[in-house]
């Protein structure tokens, strides 16, 4: 049996720790859903849409992409 500091070398390292966790109970914290409602003059929303054409992904998806950037995380 590893230790937790000999499981975190090996990752650090680029290694595979696949064989130390139990992907049944894993779990990706912070990644909870909540919705809101959110309202926005029409010119934001008309260039989202144009973004997200331009990307090929919903205007939602856009509005999280730059959310994320802006507040630091990845989406």
């Amino acid at each position: 049996m590893k230790t937790v500091e000999e499981i975190e070398a090996i990752f650090d390292d680029g290694g595979d720790i696949s064989e130390f966790v139990d992907w049944d109970k894993s779990t990706r914290p912070n990644l909870t859903l909540k919705r809101i409602n959110l309202d926005l003059p029409v010119w934001i929303i008309e260039k989202l849409g144009r973004e997200a054409k331009r990307l090929g992904v919903s205007r939602g998806a856009v509005m999280k992409m730059f959310l994320a950037e802006k507040c630091g995380t990845a989406a």
